[in-house]
């Protein structure tokens, strides 16, 4: 009886030094002989909302998605190209219309309550002036909204990134952000 415990611990001696000794050679950086595991990158869905407001009511919204990957940088572009003379014989083209890029970054909320997401912003929307502020010019009038921002986004919840006064009117615009975790 003796002998049997002398074995078994014996043995289990044997089996925690042999398992101390991989952890050791694990942590010194010496080659796994598993195949290492690939981080794991988060999928999120990204809406945006450019909303027009007049007196506090919303009078328009566009809306625009893409899908990204943490430290991806990924853009939406809709428009025209609209050419202009700029001199003569010369034409120059003018991209009308809306451009979105965003770059997104998890980021590891150390409370356990949850990961928030760093966003970069940049947004652009150009288009053609109504009669009433195109005057008198011959040329088309452009009007440019543009907003560059970075804030945090907590998925499931919209934030508004940005917004702008129209100088012509009483009207307001906003960019809004809903980040959606896809996996």
């Amino acid at each position: 009886m003796l002998k049997n415990a002398a074995l078994a611990a014996t043995l289990a001696l044997t089996l925690l030094a042999g398992a101390a000794e991989s952890a050791s050679a694990q942590e010194s950086g010496a080659p796994k002989t598993e195949q290492k595991a690939e981080k794991i990158q988060t999928a999120y869905r990204l809406d945006f909302s450019v909303n027009e407001m007049e007196e506090g009511k919303k009078i328009n919204t566009r809306q625009y998605s893409m899908n990204s990957r943490s430290g991806d940088g990924n853009e939406i572009k809709i428009g025209t190209r609209v050419p202009v003379d700029s001199k003569e014989g010369q034409v120059q083209y003018l991209d009308v219309g809306t451009n979105i890029w965003c770059r997104l970054r998890d980021q590891t909320d150390v409370s356990g309550l949850g990961s928030n997401v760093l966003l970069s912003v940049r947004a652009e929307i150009t288009n053609f002036a109504i009669p009433e502020q195109q005057g008198q010019q011959v040329r088309p009038v452009l009007r440019q909204l543009k907003i560059e921002a970075s804030t945090v986004g907590v998925p499931g919840k919209p934030v508004i990134v940005g917004s702008v006064d129209d100088p012509n009117s009483k009207r307001q615009f906003q960019l809004e952000v809903t980040v959606t975790k896809l996996r």
